[in-house]
């Protein structure tokens, strides 16, 4: 028999049922006190291997000699021309916004821009599906990240009927050759993606909930995806069967702690661009139990 919990108290407008991990649950977002359950299993949801956040104090050092590093990357990007393209994907509140803040923060804003698409414009909706991302790409001597991308089409759109099944299937079948092309011109390209656990981003849900000051990243489409965790599960694992590609890995970062998640993405950056004068010792080695390569590390 199934185990149930309604310990998140009176069931209001937004309590949804779910499973948690073969246990039904009660969670009602609207209540201002987060359930005792999610605030136990949070962070070593999805068998994150580390019992405590990495302490403040040192991800802040870490973070600022990762950073001073980013800005020698940029100066040499800028000088010879160099381009880099990084990608990030992730179940929402997996903290992609952030980890793209933390990358951007001390580079120089001119030749570093992110990128956050609205939906299809009509006109957009008619052209070739990778057009209005291409424009986007970086030139010469620019840093270019983008908050979601093309990859909406591997899971949002198929999980939430944006796309039809067709449209779907033909994007799983295209992306690897288009990949392709943008390392065949020379554009350093990482795709990230930020695992998150389901206890944990129902944690980050409520504090964006009731939060006075981001509660605006909190979206009708949170409540909706909250209960289709197991389809999205189903859509992720299928584009990393179709889309993980020796010319286009995917980087997958264990990100229940948001620290440790930005300092592992940097240090891949760092570690996989070839700029002079690198400080290899000051970049560190990477924690292989935060990050690692395709499916492999995820099923691992």
């Amino acid at each position: 028999m199934k185990k149930t919990d309604d310990s998140a108290g009176a069931a209001g407008s937004n309590a949804i049922k779910l499973k948690v991990n073969g246990t039904a649950r009660v969670f009602d977002i609207d209540n201002t006190k987060l359930p005792d359950w999610i605030e136990k299993l949070a962070l070593k949801s999805d068998r994150y291997p580390y019992d405590k956040k990495l302490p403040q104090q040192e991800y802040e050092k870490t973070l600022e000699t990762l950073q001073a590093e980013l800005v020698k990357l940029q100066a040499w990007m800028q000088k010879t021309g160099g381009r880099v393209l990084a990608l990030f994907e992730g179940r929402d509140a997996a903290g992609k916004g952030g980890t793209i803040n933390a990358v951007r923060q001390n580079m120089n804003p001119r030749s570093a821009r992110n990128v956050a698409l609205t939906k299809p414009t009509e006109t957009e909706s008619g052209q070739w599906y990778f057009q209005r991302y291409v424009s986007q790409f970086p030139t010469s001597g620019e840093f270019v990240t983008f908050d979601r991308s093309w990859y909406n089409r591997a899971g949002v759109e198929p999980v939430m009927g944006f796309c039809t099944p067709e449209q779907h299937a033909h994007f799983l079948r295209e992306v690897p050759r288009f990949e392709k092309l943008i390392v065949r011109e020379g554009i350093h390209f990482f795709k990230f993606w930020l695992e998150l656990g389901q206890e944990m981003q129902l944690k980050r849900f409520h504090e964006r909930r009731h939060s006075p000051l981001r509660n605006w990243k909190f979206s009708p489409i949170d409540v909706a995806g909250v209960t289709k965790w197991d389809d999205y599960t189903e859509k992720r694992d299928q584009m990393f069967e179709r889309t993980h590609t020796e010319h286009a890995p995917w980087i997958i970062v264990r990100s229940n702690d948001k620290r440790r998640a930005r300092l592992a993405v940097i240090r891949h950056v760092l570690l996989n661009v070839p700029y002079p004068d690198r400080d290899l010792d000051a970049i560190g080695k990477q924690d292989k139990l935060i990050i690692g390569e395709g499916p492999r590390f995820l099923a691992g």
